[in-house]
């Protein structure tokens, strides 16, 4: 099903611009990890970087593959530092999306009656704010010149809901199975 309403496919290229961005930057972010020597905080972010993979080809099926000639902008940080300064600039792009994008672009679909839209809304903000933690906690550690304590990293391939250590027996988010969750 297509999505009718005009604003709800603009929030939805929108989403889809910024969630592929995070994916990359993140990507560039874990490397820049690695060559500080924190190894987890790296899996963190390429863990956290397919989750934004996730959420990007959830909204790009909402618009049945549909961009137009839309040019889409993002307005979270862009470029490299040093690890520490790179996490704040996660933190701040997941509170972002937490605190003032997706709250409005979920409203909207709801007003408009979007249920796809609603949904990978819903999938997005969910997993963003446990996203906003991780990086908050890994943060904490790289300040103090530490690596994050983790085992893994799971990412349910469905709503991109995060885990660490251990997948749930289900997604809390959209009810996967446990043996689906990809393990970082």
């Amino acid at each position: 099903m297509a999505v009718k309403n005009a604003m709800t496919a603009d929030f939805l290229r929108s989403a889809y611009g910024g969630e592929s961005m995070a994916h990359m930057r993140y990507l560039y972010w874990a490397d820049e990890a690695k060559k500080e020597g924190f190894p987890n905080i790296a899996r963190l972010f390429e863990a956290i970087s397919y989750a934004e993979r996730v959420h990007a080809s959830n909204h790009f099926k909402e618009l049945n593959g549909n961009t137009a000639d839309a040019t889409v902008t993002a307005g979270a940080v862009f470029g490299t530092g040093k690890t520490v300064d790179n996490l704040q600039g996660a933190i701040n792009g997941e509170l972002h999306e937490v605190e003032q994008m997706y709250p409005v672009y979920l409203n909207a679909a709801e007003f408009q009656n979007e249920p796809g839209a609603k949904r990978s809304f819903h999938f997005a903000l969910e997993a963003e704010k446990i996203h906003a933690e991780l990086f908050k906690k890994a943060q904490d550690a790289a300040k103090q010149g530490k690596d994050m304590e983790l085992k893994a990293v799971y990412i349910c391939p469905v709503c991109g809901h995060t885990v660490l250590d251990e997948a749930p027996d289900a997604c809390p988010v959209c009810g996967v199975k446990k043996e689906m969750y990809k393990e970082f």
